[in-house]
């Protein structure tokens, strides 16, 4: 590197993305500088709500390791590489349950200063933990898709899913895609895309979708029934984060089947049940925050045997100077699924109208 200082997109508020200069991290022992080569932008840094302070924008990074702290040996320069933003730890009682993501420790580990920047550090816990040096295989764009959808494989595991089992999911965004692309390897036969915009459905059955419901044109129950030989879907994934939403998936969950909350209502929202239908249904409520080391792994085998079809997600690709303006694609969430942003420059075998 010839310069110690470098440019980062800075999210200060939803209509608020900054383009400065920060200084290039320095690692200590047992830590790793890597250069970004792309980072994804995720939909939940659009949660007003779930932003507290302002941040460099991005958690989605693939990098190439540019330096080695002392004590490093496992890793080489030049080596490309995903690590996962937060990473847990073994010695806790909720990670000895198989809770990684829930223990305080798991939020506190981050990149510095994070994904949407020139060069980003690494702790010697996210090297302990989850760092993955990556299959020639697999190309760097894919490898955008691994902490996005390993958190939909982390949610699937809890899904309760047999085999040739009906699934729906409600809302067919990048990660809603993602279910509908995952759910076949956990066994699902029919597999139902459900969303108010065609656009998204019509991607749906591109990941895979064997049946697609508009709610705004038809009743999404009854269409389900003539779907699925007069029952509703045995699993129910809801990826849109409001209570009619969840109220729509719950209505098409069948008696003793799984409804599967995948992302979060806002603070402060109630979301009511009937008390008697929630005993009598016998209908499983899971949900799943994030991924841990072991989705993450299963995940890049997954994508690594060509299983996934991660390549076909990427809708956008941006120049870190244009992040303000992939944000403002992210937030319209119109005609696009998974956004990219290079930090030094849209590859010219990459570059595709936005």
């Amino acid at each position: 590197m010839t310069s110690n200082m470098m440019i980062a997109a800075v999210q200060y508020a939803i209509d608020d993305i900054r383009i400065e200069e920060r200084p290039v991290p320095q690692i200590g022992s047992g830590e790793m500088l890597l250069k970004t080569l792309a980072c994804g932008l995720c939909g939940g840094e659009t949660m007003a709500w779930y932003k507290t302070e302002p941040k460099v924008l991005g958690h989605e990074p693939v990098g190439e390791v540019v330096e080695l702290g002392a004590g490093v040996t496992d890793y080489k320069i030049g080596d490309r590489m995903f690590i996962n933003h937060h990473v847990g730890r073994v010695n806790s009682h909720l990670s000895r349950r198989g809770h990684f993501t829930r223990d305080p420790f798991y939020k506190s580990m981050k990149l510095d200063p994070g994904g949407v920047c020139d060069y980003y550090r690494v702790s010697a816990q996210h090297l302990a933990m989850d760092a993955h040096v990556l299959p020639d295989g697999i190309s760097t764009e894919e490898a955008v898709t691994i902490e996005p959808w390993s958190c939909v494989l982390s949610g699937l595991k809890v899904c309760h899913i047999q085999p040739g089992d009906t699934v729906a999911v409600v809302g067919a965004g990048f990660m809603g895609q993602g279910f509908v692309h995952l759910a076949p390897l956990f066994g699902a036969g029919k597999v139902v895309a459900l969303d108010f915009s065609d656009w998204r459905l019509a991607r749906a059955r591109e990941f895979g979708a064997t049946h697609t419901i508009n709610p705004k044109t038809e009743d999404a129950v009854e269409a389900m029934r003539v779907l699925n030989n007069g029952r509703l879907a045995d699993t129910v994934i809801v990826i849109a984060p409001f209570p009619s939403a969840w109220d729509q998936a719950l209505a098409l969950v069948e008696v003793g089947g799984c409804l599967h909350l995948g992302a979060p209502l806002p603070p402060d929202i109630d979301w009511v049940r009937d008390g008697n239908a929630a005993y009598f249904d016998q209908i499983t409520v899971t949900s799943r925050y994030s991924s841990d080391h072991t989705d993450t792994y299963s995940y890049i085998r997954l994508l690594e045997s060509g299983r996934i079809k991660a390549d076909q997600a990427i809708s956008h690709r941006f120049d870190i100077r244009d992040s303000p303006e992939a944000f403002k694609v992210l937030v319209e969430a119109e005609k696009s699924l998974k956004i990219v942003v290079y930090p030094h420059g849209v590859p010219t075998d990459t570059q595709e109208a936005a």
